[in-house]
């Protein structure tokens, strides 16, 4: 009997392997040979960005660096075992690591210490379900020592260090673990050690060069490091186009504008492991493609030379009295036909970490920052007074002291007597602006009387004939954060007569340049721009791609003036610099360039940062300009806010105005006899046709 129950639970057993092996033997066969392909995305250099003429501005620099990638199922204590041995070849900055990460890497590496800290009333709340693992876990956290965390020195903390690198990244991603001052004997230690530290390599990184130190620095944005990653507010934007955590991305102005332009396209690289999660191979699916490059409007010659000028002049005139509150300059100088930036220059003097004072870089200040330019706007005052009817080219009007009931004399810096409307411009009246403008309003001055006016329409009908030039209203460049500038809130007619001349309404020196372009170019306010062109990346370092995008001319709008009414004012911008005494005739008149514009002086008060002295009467100096005046091809605006206090000082904003004219106008001079030498080496050497066409293109 027994023998025969043997035999029938042997043969049930022989029958059950039977079938385990023939019918489904190949089933578990396929599942034990399983593998999953994943698909990961590595990041590639960003695109470079050049100036005008071909000249690197910001490229990428290589650097040696070590990465991690986290398989999927390794264990803690597998990836503390491989940082240890990385940590004795390797040195890891341990400034960063938070005390956070010293907290769990001690509960780790003492887990019956760790355990101890936890009291017997907790653990039987634990056992009760009234505290979960994450309670507990907190609690042991906050009962760490600092005794015990200081204990975590030396190699223990440079492991450490290594390991929350390890843990920062995504399965099957790389992830930088170090790659500044990473030295050959490092790199070649790591190199040779690769069998023995699973999931190490070794790599080349890149970080951002910029060819011109800090000149423009501010424009051309910053990026995030591998460690901070994406910046958490736009983490999820960020995500939803295929990047990763730890992706840098640009944090600030073009490399913030033009990220998706910039970045490039990643590697694709496929990673098969088997059903343990051990990874079996890695084909690169596609080399992924380096970002495009940036082509700027931005000439860095001129660029270097305004950003030195206005050094100079401000260093000058802080020598000389009553300038103790300046502490900032501006330019900006463009193409008025294109919109082109040509350079975009701002100073600001300030402490740096020591203490020192030295001067920094405050670009984007052009068009972040208004001030009250004063009487650069008059070109716009006057033609609003021909829109309106006010006046009519070559009307004539008393320039006399106004003397309206219970208000301060008012009067221009000279009394002209009787002026038509060019030598209101030429001479900076402000009487003819103020009449201009009562006329306007459908008021009427009587001496010692009150001003009736209708004062809130005429201030909607003139700051709407202001935007038409681009004041008070953004420009539309291609940088973030542009401002509009403040309008004043107060419709009384005192006002009314400060915004005429340009004492009310702030405007950005920026929305000065378009000001001044759109007079020039005849009429038409065409958008800024500081990208000219987006070109796919070579491999040559030394030559440009294909375009993929060029950017044409935008014009916003066509003011509503006449062709006359235009040339009218361009005839008195061209007195102001070059005939008899106009305000700008003994800096201008001896330009070879034939320029014209209008100088600014608006009475304001201190609103820096040395609180001790804001609210001090102060002057603010502007000037716009272009040349030639009768074919214009550059126009510039400078603003030079809190001049000076007290009733005179430098005029350093026609000083900059003039040197930064004359240094285009010098640059292009000598670019024109290089270009003739040039031709003439092209024509004596054929075999330098190549060369010479190359240096052609990328100059135009």
């Amino acid at each position: 009997m027994v023998f025969f129950v043997v035999f029938i639970l042997f043969s049930v057993l022989i029958l059950r392997l039977g079938e385990l092996q023939i019918v489904f033997g190949d089933d578990f066969k396929r599942e034990i040979q399983r593998t999953e392909d994943i698909t990961v995305n590595n990041p590639v250099p960003r695109g470079k960005m050049y100036d005008r003429n071909g000249s690197t501005i910001v490229d990428n620099s290589p650097l040696n660096a070590i990465t991690y990638t986290k398989s999927q199922n390794v264990t803690q204590e597998e990836m503390l075992d491989t940082a240890a041995k990385l940590a004795k070849i390797i040195s890891m900055d341990t400034s960063k690591v938070p005390v956070r990460d010293k907290k769990d890497f001690w509960i780790m590496k003492h887990p019956k210490e760790a355990k101890k800290k936890i009291t017997k009333k907790e653990w039987a709340l634990y056992n009760q379900k009234k505290l979960d693992d994450k309670e507990i876990y907190q609690l042991q956290l906050d009962r760490v020592t600092d005794q015990e965390i200081n204990s975590i020195q030396g190699e223990k903390l440079e492991t450490l260090a290594i390991y929350s690198k390890f843990n920062s990244g995504y399965a099957l991603t790389p992830q930088i673990v170090k790659n500044k001052d990473v030295t050959a004997e490092e790199f070649a230690s790591v190199s040779e050690n690769l069998e023995n530290l699973p999931g190490v390599d070794t790599t080349t990184d890149w970080k951002r060069e910029y060819a011109f130190g800090d000149t423009l620095k501010s424009i051309l944005g910053d990026v995030t490091s591998s460690e901070a990653g994406i910046p958490k507010e736009q983490l999820d934007k960020y995500l939803a186009h295929g990047y990763s955590r730890n992706d840098r991305v640009g944090k600030s102005y073009l490399e913030l504008k033009y990220e998706d332009v910039l970045h490039g396209q990643k590697a694709k690289v496929k990673t098969v492991t088997d059903k343990a999660g051990k990874v079996l191979s890695t084909d690169v699916v596609s080399e992924g493609k380096r970002g495009d490059d940036l082509v700027l409007t931005i000439d860095m010659q001129l660029q270097q030379q305004v950003e030195k000028i206005i050094e100079e002049e401000m260093w000058s005139a802080k020598s000389k009295p009553n300038t103790g509150v300046m502490d900032r300059a501006f330019v900006v100088v463009t193409n008025p036909n294109t919109g082109e930036i040509l350079s975009m220059a701002g100073k600001l003097i300030g402490k740096d970490s020591n203490g020192k004072t030295v001067m920094k870089d405050y670009a984007s200040g052009t068009f972040t920052s208004s001030y009250n330019v004063g009487s650069a706007v008059k070109g716009a005052t006057i033609l609003t007074g021909y829109q309106t009817g006010a006046i009519k080219p070559g009307s004539y009007q008393l320039d006399e002291p106004l003397v309206i009931k219970n208000t301060p004399i008012k009067k221009s810096w000279k009394t002209f007597g009787t002026i038509n409307d060019l030598r209101a411009l030429q001479v900076s009246s402000n009487v003819y602006m103020w009449k201009t403008v009562i006329a306007m309003a459908h008021g009427k001055y009587v001496p010692h009387g009150t001003l009736n006016m209708e004062t809130a329409k005429t201030f909607n009908t003139m700051r709407q004939s202001f935007s038409q030039f681009g004041l008070g209203t953004r420009t539309g460049i291609d940088l973030p954060n542009e401002m509009s500038g403040f309008q004043g809130t107060e419709n009384i007619p005192g006002k009314l007569l400060d915004f005429a001349i340009g004492q009310y309404d702030t405007y950005t020196p920026m929305q000065l340049a378009q000001y001044v372009s759109t007079i020039a170019n005849g009429g038409n306010r065409v958008q800024p721009h500081i990208v000219k062109e987006i070109r796919e990346p070579v491999m040559d370092s030394n030559k440009l791609g294909p375009i993929v995008e060029e950017m044409e001319p935008k014009v916003l709008n066509r003011i509503d003036m006449k062709d006359a009414w235009i040339k009218r004012v361009q005839e008195g911008f061209r007195m102001v610099m070059q005939v008899g005494d106009g305000t700008a005739t003994s800096t201008f008149r001896s330009a070879p360039y034939n320029p014209a514009g209008k100088t600014g002086t608006a009475q304001a008060f201190y609103d820096g940062s040395d609180k001790t002295k804001r609210g001090t009467e102060v002057w603010n100096l502007s000037l716009v300009s272009y040349a030639p005046a009768d074919n214009p091809e550059v126009a510039i605006a400078v603003v030079v806010p809190w001049a000076y206090a007290g009733s005179s000082g430098p005029s350093i904003n026609n000083l900059i105005g003039r040197r930064v004219m004359d240094a285009y106008f010098d640059l292009k001079k000598t670019r024109q006899l290089t270009d003739g030498v040039s031709g003439s080496e092209q024509q004596a050497d054929p075999n330098a046709a190549d060369s010479t066409q190359t240096t052609q293109l990328i100059g135009q």
